[in-house]
This record gives C-alpha cells, sequence and structure tokens, in this order.
C-alpha cells in the first residue's frame, strides 16, 4: 500500500475521531491493505494526536480471547495506545456523546513499576515490572461504521480503543492467580456477563509478554507507569444512556462506570 493511501485512512480515522461520524471499513476501500499497512496507519494516526495534544498514558491488548476473537471474527489479538483524555473517573457520568458506538469490556489493568522492553521479555520479566494490578472496564468503540470490523480495520483504528475507567484497590501480584481471577458483570443490577482471567491468552500476563515483545521489535518501550490493559475476560456488552455497569473480580474488588443519560445527567 503507498504511503500516500495511508496517509488518506489515518486522516480519514482522525476526521471520524473528531466529528464522531464512522467511515465505511478501509479493507472497502483499499483492497490491497494488510496487516502491516494498518499498524502504520495506526502509527500515523497516532502521530496527528500528539500533534492535536494528546498524551499516551499506555497501551491496550484487543481480542486476546477466544470469545472476542469470535465475536469479531478474527485470529489474532492486536494493539493500540492509551491516551490521558481516554481515562474516566469510576462513578463519575461519562457522557456518551464522546463516542460513535461504545460497547464495555471487563479487564485486569496493570499498571508498570519499571520499563518493560521487548523483544525479548520473558514472564518473569514482565511479573518482576508489575506495579500493582487494578479491576478495570474498557470502552471499546469503532470509527467503523456499524463495527464492521475485521483485524485490519480494528488494527488500524488503534485496536477500537475508546475509553478505561480504572476501579480498586490496587493489589500487588504476590499470592494472585490471575488464570483464575473470576469476573461477573452487572448492568443495572442485572448479571449480562461472567469471565476469567484465564481467557485472556491463558493468562493476562502472557498477554503484557506479548504486548512488549511485539512492541520491541518495533523499538516502543513500555514505560513505567503505564496502565496496560491485557484484554477482556468476557465478550464485550453494549451500553445506552443511563446504565450503570459493575465488574466484580474475585480477589481483585471491582469497578462500576456510570454512563450520562440524555438529560447529560447520570441515572
Amino acid at each position: 500500500m503507498h504511503t500516500a493511501l495511508r496517509e488518506r485512512a489515518a486522516e480519514a480515522l482522525f476526521e471520524a475521531n473528531r466529528t464522531r461520524q464512522p467511515i465505511p471499513p478501509l479493507v472497502e476501500t483499499y483492497e490491497d491493505i494488510d496487516v502491516t499497512d494498518a499498524y502504520e496507519i495506526q502509527l500515523l494516526t497516532v502521530k496527528k494526536w500528539l500533534a492535536d495534544g494528546r498524551i499516551v498514558k499506555g497501551h491496550k491488548v484487543g481480542l486476546s480471547s477466544a470469545a472476542m476473537q469470535r465475536q469479531m471474527g478474527v485470529n489474532q489479538p492486536d494493539y493500540g495506545h492509551l491516551f490521558a483524555d481516554q481515562f474516566y473517573l469510576e462513578n463519575m457520568p461519562i457522557p456518551l456523546d464522546e463516542h460513535i458506538q461504545p460497547r464495555l469490556e471487563p479487564e485486569i489493568a496493570f499498571v508498570l513499576r519499571k520499563d518493560l522492553a521487548g523483544p525479548y521479555v520473558t514472564l518473569p520479566d514482565a511479573i518482576d515490572a508489575v506495579a500493582y494490578v487494578l479491576p478495570s472496564l474498557e470502552v471499546v468503540d469503532s470509527r467503523i461504521q456499524d463495527w464492521r470490523i475485521g483485524i485490519v480495520d480494528t488494527i488500524a483504528d488503534n485496536a477500537s480503543g475508546g475509553g478505561v475507567i480504572l476501579g480498586g484497590p490496587p493489589r500487588r501480584l504476590e499470592g494472585l492467580d490471575l488464570r483464575l481471577v473470576g469476573c461477573t458483570m452487572y448492568r443495572n443490577g442485572r448479571i449480562v456477563g461472567t469471565g476469567a482471567g484465564g481467557a485472556v491468552l491463558g493468562s493476562p500476563l502472557n498477554s503484557l509478554v506479548w504486548l512488549a515483545n511485539t512492541l520491541g521489535r518495533f523499538g516502543v518501550t513500555l514505560e513505567a507507569g503505564n496502565v496496560i490493559l491485557p484484554g477482556s475476560v468476557m465478550r464485550a456488552i453494549d451500553i445506552a444512556p443511563g446504565d450503570r455497569v459493575t465488574a466484580q473480580f474475585g480477589g481483585l474488588g471491582s469497578v462500576t462506570a456510570v454512563f450520562a443519560g440524555n438529560e447529560g445527567a447520570a441515572a
């Protein structure tokens, strides 16, 4: 794919994010686009956001569970960037008009105490780099019309990132088996899904290793203080104005996201 076409695709995604108007799938507009093109388009879009004043505060792994891969029709993980303006406070109304077609996923978030640089990161390296973990909810969103995405479109679209809500309390890894951490998610008091940490590449820590090594091949380091979202433990759910969603993680705590109603206040 020619550089000029990558630039055009990045500009289309940048404008879609700015105007909240989705665009057709890139695979329909650029017939020769592939995964390499998609990551280059993501980086071009990130450069535009950085020039616009946004600040990177971490990274996310998407499509790291079999459930999410089936839901989105893909067969491999991807990654994207987390920006400071995407972090919402727990229990504070989140305006849905900042998004296009949002969904919500529960994840076990990592906060790093030291830099982690691939491409030769091992599991012990990853464990040593983690300061603590937090229960979290990720708002996933798509700048592609009607979520008609495959792996190429979601990669180019910053791994369909939308927002992050962090809960508590912070927990160190000692004594925790993240594979066995169960999650129950409630929307407006009703159970809408369950999952466990083992759904994320066998363990969320494996996802962290994959991310560090994948980014390391491009010379990108996961930095101390970064928040890392390793992927959802269950299928994403749709959200609507006025919804209140809580994810309870066994042994970790909980996190609650409240979405503003049509009148602009939480229901």
